[in-house]
């Protein structure tokens, strides 16, 4: 098997709602596992909380995603996804749609290496950055 990496996103309660929105934008097949489904949770504020969803879309986009147990706050970090290719139709309408309730840090425009390139971070304050490759010289 070929090694494969994807993002695995850490969430603050809300990663039944943030994984089932991905599955909208990516479509896709999305599996998701409680705590109590695996019989893991201390507190029963935490049984329904989710320890592991898997989004596996049909192109190959694979995210991946739990909530933190036990009232931890997710930890902040300073990452970012990143969508490229040179699909634009897909590509802009992920962007559209990652954006739309969240904030638009770049707006998807012709950047100075001749690719089109935004920011946004999504409703859940994950950042996503998209680069569309230009036209081949």
């Amino acid at each position: 098997m070929q090694s494969k990496l994807n993002p695995y996103i850490e969430f603050s309660g809300s990663a039944r709602q943030a994984m089932t929105y991905y599955q909208t934008v990516f479509g896709g097949k999305l599996s998701m596992q409680t705590y109590k489904d695996f019989q893991v949770s201390k507190n029963p504020a935490d049984d329904d909380k989710i320890m592991h969803a898997e989004l596996i879309a049909e192109n190959g986009i694979t995210l991946m995603g739990a909530d933190a147990m036990d009232g931890d706050q997710a930890p902040k970090s300073n990452i970012s996804i990143s969508l490229s290719g040179d699909q634009q139709a897909e590509l802009t309408g992920y962007y559209n749609q990652l954006s739309a309730g969240g904030t638009i840090i770049e707006p998807l425009a012709q950047a100075p290496w001749g690719d089109q390139f935004g920011m946004c971070a999504d409703r859940f304050g994950i950042k996503w950055m998209f680069n569309i490759a230009g036209p081949k010289a």
